[in-house]
């Protein structure tokens, strides 16, 4: 075909002059939906003589989809612009059903899976007849109304609560709300595992536009043990890396923890219930005299079994792993290095631990659990 002497390229859609005028004006306005627009200057551009790949880049769409627009305007005309509602009726669900729906997503997940997903259970209610047809988002929608959430998870550290536990944690809170006393000071020591691990293949260093990349394989080059200890209202803290954990670092780490009191007439020492932490452990690597005098330095508080979310060593220990210890560290020597840093810095800035949950709120919390305990005496009394 030609025109003035040119060859024209091939319309692929061919617009009535209302139809092209009406789309002109509709683009013109610049109010439209995305999905809408790209359709509207689609045609247009299709019409003026423009290839599917020209107009693919331009509107970032495939070449199939510009043939389906195509298409559709030549069966029915600019009412291809808009998506025609789908066939079907939509799913009814009833309060019933949801209660269904509901209980299983709280149930166990079949076998082989460790959880509901979305699918999982719309594929389940079917299987199940709770109704004849849902789709994922439905589920999701459901749930979401009663904040169901199967795909997550949270842990949580807590021991069996009996009157032991009750006393042994309103005995720390009520240590954690004593004021400040140099000659008194509250210290929390606790100690964790850190593994060594290097890279089989040296990291790519990040540059301008891409991020840091890292090979997934790696080495196993042992462990060591950190032991750390804090004072929340003064914002000081102590460190020491080990190869091991026994009962001899934890008296070495215990000197070092009274000898950076030296005026404390008794140093609070709150810890969890390791065989590791006990006296014997002075006697078992010192000399009697000096065993005993070491031990006259501390007033030693325990935990309650499974509940190290009182000791605020493990705040600290949280803030460490995820700033220092986030990444892969090949021997002990840098990894003390590293640790020993960023507890430095902590201490310069002195950085203190605001401790907020007190006897008055463990009280309120875990009332059940005060009630239950003096229920059961009651009990016993009155058998």
């Amino acid at each position: 075909m030609k025109e003035n002497g040119s060859i024209m390229k091939k319309q692929h859609v061919q617009l009535s002059d209302v139809d092209r005028e009406y789309l002109e004006s509709l683009v013109s306005k610049g109010e439209l939906k995305a999905k809408v627009y790209r359709r509207a200057f689609g045609l247009l551009e299709l019409n003026r003589g423009k290839t599917y790949t020209e107009v693919s880049k331009t509107l970032r769409v495939t070449i199939t989809t510009l043939s389906s627009w195509a298409a559709k305007y030549k069966e029915n005309g600019l009412e291809m612009l808009h998506d025609q509602p789908r066939s079907g009726r939509p799913v009814e669900i009833d309060g019933s059903q949801r209660a269904k729906i509901t209980a299983l997503a709280c149930s166990e997940p079949p076998e082989g899976y460790a959880q509901w997903s979305l699918r999982l259970l719309a594929d389940k209610v079917v299987e199940l007849g709770y109704c004849e047809r849902i789709s994922h988002t439905e589920v999701a929608e459901i749930l979401k109304k009663n904040e169901l959430k199967p795909h997550l998870k949270r842990s949580w550290c807590i021991g069996k609560i009996n009157s032991r536990f009750l006393a042994r944690m309103e005995q720390i809170l009520a240590l954690y709300a004593l004021p400040y006393d140099p000659n008194y000071p509250v210290i929390c020591l606790d100690e964790r595992p850190c593994f060594l691990i290097g890279d089989r293949i040296d990291p790519i260093a990040m540059q301008s536009g891409q991020v840091r990349k890292e090979h997934y394989a790696y080495e196993k080059h042992g462990s060591c043990t950190l032991f750390a200890a804090i004072e929340p209202l003064a914002g000081s803290r102590l460190a020491q890396v080990h190869p091991r954990r026994t009962k001899k670092e934890y008296t070495l780490f215990c000197q070092a923890l009274a000898a950076q009191y030296p005026e404390a007439i008794k140093i609070r020492l709150v810890q969890d219930n390791l065989n590791t932490h006990e006296v014997s452990a002075f006697y078992e690597n010192l000399p009697a005299d000096e065993a005993r005098a070491l031990a006259d330095r501390f007033e030693f508080y325990f935990t309650p079994k499974s509940a190290s979310w009182l000791n605020m060593i493990e705040i600290e220990f949280s803030v460490i792993a995820r700033q220092c210890l986030n990444r892969r560290i090949p021997n002990m020597e840098l990894l003390e290095r590293e640790v020993l840093a960023i507890v430095d810095d902590r201490n310069a800035k002195k950085v203190k631990i605001t401790w907020q949950f007190t006897i008055q709120s463990a009280r309120t919390k875990l009332n059940s659990h005060y009630v239950k305990v003096q229920s059961s005496n009651l009990k016993f009394k009155n058998s």
